[in-house]
């Protein structure tokens, strides 16, 4: 594509704000590089490269990439054998440790994050984790070599270190010697040409055994190495050879292992600079509030509320384009400053960030067509130097653009035919557009031309349209009204301007009855559009907010369906609850009536018995009625039959079949007693089971006994979310408690830890918990949690 045209459209200044969302220097380098693309299968692999960037950056934050240094001039500098400094070496290291941040955050916490895509690009990132470790070990800053480096480097620091010991004792005897005071200026030790010395005056050089070394600018003061010291100095001198002969070994070594893996380093580099050109992209979708465009291969355009993104955008409105479907061709009017070229270059700078694999600012599949070039003549490019008019500047655009232009080719031609006679100009005009209309070339045009206007209206293939501008303010919208020409309003505006009242009606009255009559369809024409544009958009929020209602109204009915089941079911477990105590306590108070019914009347003693029966039954009567939805009414039964007492919350077998008062014999853990048969269901349609801990041990002990049997003593809820991992709890805590489990583990897996929390603020005021822990060591760690009973 013509780097003209990517000017002309301000792709460059696109690329200006990619470049300021990427990270590292070769990052921003890379992307003065990207131009658009033309193989669909390419451009959705970058567009899907830029949305999964997208989702990382809103799930994990953007890509750690800081800290990442330009390396290639150390690659190539080791590739031929040179040897690098320490601060390059660094560098390296500083390199190692961005690829294992990078990798770190390629691992996803969620198991269901998937990205398809990103995913294989991170895995083959691989740090050289021993070149980090060496290069660490052996330098401690951009300029400092580790004293243990190696062993030899070691006792060079040693012995330098000592020898400066000894020589800063000798120094300090003699600036504090009786001796030297008079002969020194100062009594400080000072460093000269590398040597220790000391301040001796001027008229003592010659009584102070040394050597000079350097004098003060006044003279008055020479610097001298003492003569106890010379070789001791010497000494130091010889040692830092040896050190920096030591350091060159060093870094030599360090550059050698780095040529070791200069492919994998320089593989790295590269991975990680195009990892900084997708993760920029998706910055720049998220500033410009973003999307995914479609791309199509039709030709066909449909921008849905499409803002540029060089506008301000809270002060745009949002605008509708869309080209190539039932048209071919978009004739734009409207007054100048109306915001008729920016709707051109929308429908470009679209096009080139699409192909480029970036984001576009506007609705949800929004719809691009690949087209294989661009060509664009926008704006007055007169030149002096080639004595080129606008006109001729314009034509000369145009014949190059009908020179090179395919019939997959999308053209936006800016104010064409303007600049010269306008009878003339229109002509060309609608022939020029005649040309590319019969090649189905997909065209958006800007004039004023009253004649092209109608030649749109009547011609199939062609629409209208014309930029929304705001008489009040002197200002476009820039929202595109596609169907209806546009005036140029240039007497509305001279008249907002001050033009005065009488110059404005003479112009009118030189303009013809037919020119003005047409401008007055127009009017009518945008004012009607504006109308149904406004109603839609209306009747489409009203419809938004009346599913949004509905769906807070099925929300609310859901919680109250919950919350009157949940009423219903505690109603009846508290009702089983008193009807098991009453039948206990009745059992208990029948057998003590046998104890002691020698003395007694039996006639008594049976009418005690009747009555404490009746009681019972007109309880178990009143639950019956409670329950009769929720269980299937039994006709008969059979001797053996596994059947679900009601009133007892338990199962039971059938021992005798039902008597002539539709009464049946069962018997119950270790208890037999009749029941009506309108107590029974079939054990399969067995509900919810209660906890009975006040009911007497040797009913418990016969209901633990059965529940033993089925319950385990740990549950797994990993991937149940909160409300349903409670309800199952309750279920399962009511059973293991009734079935004398101490304790029982819930497996809730570690994850985000939502999970985690809102089973424990469950448990913490639960009836049957004791107390709670994480689980320790080999029984699950974080990942489970074990609940003991009171």
């Amino acid at each position: 594509m013509h780097s003209k045209v990517l000017k002309v459209l301000e792709f460059n200044k696109i690329i200006d704000l990619l470049k300021s969302c990427a990270i590292t220097s070769l990052g921003k380098e890379k992307v003065l590089g990207i131009e658009p693309i033309y193989n669909i299968n390419e451009i959705q692999r970058l567009q899907d490269e830029t949305t999964e960037a997208t989702e990382m950056i809103i799930k994990k934050g953007n890509i750690p990439l800081g800290g990442m240094k330009d390396i290639r001039n150390s690659l190539k500098r080791v590739s031929i054998g040179g040897s690098l400094n320490i601060e390059e070496l660094v560098y390296i290291a500083d390199f190692i440790y961005v690829c294992k941040k990078v990798l770190n955050y390629s691992k996803h916490e969620n198991k269901n994050d998937n990205f398809p895509v990103l995913d294989p690009i991170f895995e083959i990132v691989e740090p050289s984790i021993k070149l980090e470790k060496e290069i660490r070990r052996c330098i401690l800053d951009t300029f400092n070599i580790v004293d243990d480096a190696t062993r030899e480097l070691y006792d060079i620091r040693k012995n330098i270190k000592s020898a400066n010991d000894r020589i800063k004792e000798q120094l300090n005897t003699i600036i504090h010697s009786s001796t030297y005071k008079t002969m020194l200026q100062d009594f400080v030790i000072t460093i000269r040409n590398d040597r220790f010395c000391v301040p001796i005056k001027q008229e003592y050089k010659t009584s102070f055994p040394g050597m000079i070394h350097d004098q003060s600018s006044t003279g008055a003061t020479v610097f001298m190495e003492p003569m106890s010291i010379i070789e001791l100095n010497n000494k130091i001198k010889t040692l830092i050879s040896r050190e920096k002969v030591e350091i060159d070994k060093i870094l030599r070594n360090l550059s050698e292992k780095v040529l070791e893996e200069k492919d994998t380093l320089q593989f790295n580099l590269d991975l990680l600079t195009n990892l900084d050109v997708i993760f920029a992209r998706a910055s720049l979708s998220l500033k410009m509030n973003g999307t995914r465009p479609i791309f199509n291969t039709k030709g066909y355009i449909n921008i849905k509320k499409g803002r540029h993104p060089l506008l301000d955008k809270d002060k745009v409105v949002p605008t509708n384009i869309y080209l190539g479907k039932e048209f071919n061709m978009l004739l734009v009017t409207g007054p100048n400053t109306g915001g008729k070229t920016v709707s051109l270059k929308t429908i470009g700078l679209f096009t080139l960030m699409g192909q480029s694999g970036l984001h576009i600012p506007a609705f949800d599949n929004s719809e691009l067509a690949v087209f294989d070039n661009i060509f664009a003549d926008i704006g007055d490019e007169q030149s002096i130097e080639q004595s080129l008019s606008t006109f001729s500047s314009h034509m000369s655009n145009i014949v190059e653009i009908l020179k090179n232009v395919t019939d997959n080719s999308l053209v936006l031609l800016d104010e064409l035919g303007s600049g010269t006679d306008p009878t003339e100009g229109a002509g060309l005009a609608i022939a020029i557009l005649n040309y590319l209309h019969q090649r189905q070339i997909r065209t958006a045009v800007t004039t004023h031309y009253s004649e092209l206007k109608v030649y749109a209206i009547s011609t199939d293939g062609i629409e209208n349209a014309s930029c929304e501008f705001d008489i009040e303010t002197l200002r476009p919208t820039y929202k595109l009204l596609i169907g209806v020409p546009g005036k140029s309003n240039a007497f509305a505006i001279s008249k907002r301007l001050g033009l005065q009242e009488d110059i404005i009606n003479d112009a009118k009255s030189v303009i013809s009855k037919e020119d003005a009559k047409f401008e007055d369809i127009i009017t009518d024409l945008e004012i009607t559009k504006k109308s149904v544009e406004l109603e839609r958009e209306r009747a489409q929020q009203y419809r938004q907010e009346a599913e949004k209602l509905k769906a807070e109204f099925e929300l609310e009915k859901e919680k109250l369906e919950l919350q009157k089941k949940s009423i219903i079911s505690k109603a009846q477990e508290e009702s089983r609850n008193i009807l098991l105590q009453a039948k206990i306590e009745a059992d208990t108070l029948i057998k003590k009536v046998n104890k002691f019914s020698k003395n007694l009347d039996t006639s008594v003693i049976n009418d005690l018995r009747q009555d404490i029966n009746q009681k019972i039954e007109d309880k178990s009567n009143i639950l019956q009625k409670n329950n009769i939805s929720n269980k299937k009414v039994l006709k008969t039964v059979n001797k053996g039959d596994e059947v679900f007492i009601h009133s007892f919350n338990q199962k039971g077998i059938v021992l005798d079949p039902p008597d002539s008062n539709d009464e049946v014999f069962v018997q119950a853990g270790i208890m037999k007693f009749k029941v009506s048969i309108k107590d029974l269901s079939l054990s399969n349609e067995s509900q919810k089971k209660v906890s009975v801990n006040t009911i007497s041990k040797r009913f418990t002990s016969s209901v633990k006994s059965e529940k033993s049997k089925y319950i385990s003593p740990e549950i797994d809820l990993r991937g149940y979310m909160v409300l349903d991992a409670i309800e199952k709890i309750d279920k399962y805590l009511d059973d293991a408690y009734l079935a004398g489990l101490n304790q029982v583990t819930i497996i809730h897996g570690k994850g985000t830890g939502a999970l985690r929390v809102g089973i424990h603020d469950h448990l913490r005021k639960h009836p049957h918990v004791q107390k709670y822990r994480l689980g320790a060591f080999g029984e699950g760690d974080a990942g489970v949690t074990i609940v003991e009973f009171k």
